[in-house]
């Protein structure tokens, strides 16, 4: 990359008609119908799965939208493009895009999916939920999966669709006190993590899941066409506001997603890697059929080579920045300032796997030093989900530093 790029960041800001002319907003760039809470907050925005998504807001700096994050709830409306995959066929095409089996998701559940090229390259990832017996939302990340639907639908009983459904999240540790306050009836009952349910809110029939993308407890709301979304959008926003919530960007859960070890498609994992070496190759079925991409899966290695890494008082550059005896031997693929660790964390992926959690690495930093940094696994901690679960409830009152790395010690690779 030249250097002169190195120091920038492109985003879409929103600017006012000129002369009454028609808006045409391209297809690629389609506006959450609650973008409208954003405005008042100068808000930048990036493109994720032909959606736009907040990347930056005033109204909190991304160490505040963190900690709401860990100890209130926050409101993020997010990219999240969910698609339909419906008919006789339906579980067969899915069984031939997805690794992981999907005819173990009963209606009524989730399922954190992703699929694969031919060669076992990644495409993205998302969340899948059975509607019905014959029906399926896919959630996804971040890249093109409709098209690959289509190109492998060829002879089979199903309708790929958009829904026009559009996806929030709120999360952190009060977040189902303020759902139960806003259900017009008794909370889902069974309501376990990576459940869905159909609930009144407002004398709205929605549907909500109990998951996000930051692993703390939370849930997810999808305003389908037939809602009222802007004032189900202003109900949540004025009644969570009174219990602190705070309306968020990207940045205030990046921290958290690092930290839990939650992958970001065409960041963390892309085309030029497996889900062996990213480390979810414990998602692979091999015995529910004939998937793409099975054969060389079968035949990948099948190490992992996806660390977290934690940086000694410097936010990690991302890119070819990693470095062990001078010489380069790997990438960071995602970065951020840790509030409750105080230090940089990050997401490596590693050219060979002689180095592991535990190694002593140098990393190039944003501001243009280079750092020594840690290996760790990942999640960094909460390795159990508990948090997520709601099984632990304890709310950090302030930062956990990690203690860093000792004076003495050196450089380790992985026998």
């Amino acid at each position: 990359m030249h250097p002169s790029l190195e120091k920038l960041r492109f985003s879409v800001k929103p600017f006012p008609v000129e002369e009454n002319r028609p808006v045409e907003l391209a297809r690629t760039m389609a506006i959450h119908p609650l973008t409208y809470q954003e405005l008042p907050h100068e808000p930048e925005y990036s493109l994720y799965a032909g959606r736009l998504t907040p990347e930056k807001m005033t109204n909190a700096t991304p160490d505040e939208m963190y900690w709401a994050a860990r100890q209130s709830i926050i409101l993020r409306h997010t990219g999240e493009h969910p698609f339909e995959i419906a008919g006789p066929d339906a579980l067969t095409l899915l069984q031939k895009i997805f690794p992981r089996d999907v005819s173990k998701v009963k209606t009524g559940r989730c399922s954190y999916q992703f699929a694969c090229y031919h060669d076992g390259g990644m495409i993205t990832d998302g969340l899948l939920l059975r509607v019905a017996d014959d029906r399926y939302w896919f959630a996804q990340a971040d890249g093109d999966l409709f098209s690959w639907y289509m190109a492998h639908a060829a002879g089979l009983d199903v309708t790929i669709s958009d829904p026009d459904v559009w996806v929030s999240q709120i999360q952190g540790p009060h977040s189902m006190k303020l759902l139960e306050h806003l259900l017009d009836g008794p909370m889902p009952d069974p309501w376990r993590y990576f459940d869905w349910a159909e609930v009144s809110m407002a004398g709205q029939t929605v549907i909500i899941s109990r998951t996000g993308f930051t692993n703390e407890l939370g849930w997810e709301i999808y305003f389908r066409p037939q809602n009222d979304i802007e004032m189900l959008g202003d109900l949540i926003l004025a009644e969570g506001t009174k219990m602190g919530m705070l309306l968020t960007a990207t940045p205030g859960f990046r921290g958290r997603r690092i930290e839990a070890g939650l992958l970001s498609a065409g960041q963390d994992f892309t085309r030029h890697t497996t889900p062996f070496s990213v480390g979810l190759g414990k998602f692979i079925d091999f015995d529910c059929g004939d998937f793409i991409g099975r054969e060389a899966l079968l035949a990948a290695d099948r190490t992992c080579r996806s660390w977290g890494i934690r940086v000694e008082g410097g936010i990690a550059q991302r890119g070819r920045s990693l470095y062990q005896d001078e010489q380069e031997i790997g990438r960071v693929t995602s970065s951020t300032w840790s509030p409750y660790q105080a230090c940089g964390i990050g997401i490596v992926h590693l050219d060979r796997a002689a180095q592991g959690p535990g190694s002593i690495v140098e990393v190039d930093c944003a501001d243009g030093l280079r750092r020594r940094a840690e290996l760790c696994t990942l999640p960094m901690y909460d390795p159990k989900g508990d948090i997520v679960r709601g099984i632990n409830t304890t709310i950090p009152t302030g930062p956990n530093p990690w203690p860093g790395i000792a004076p003495d010690q050196a450089s380790a690779t992985v026998a």
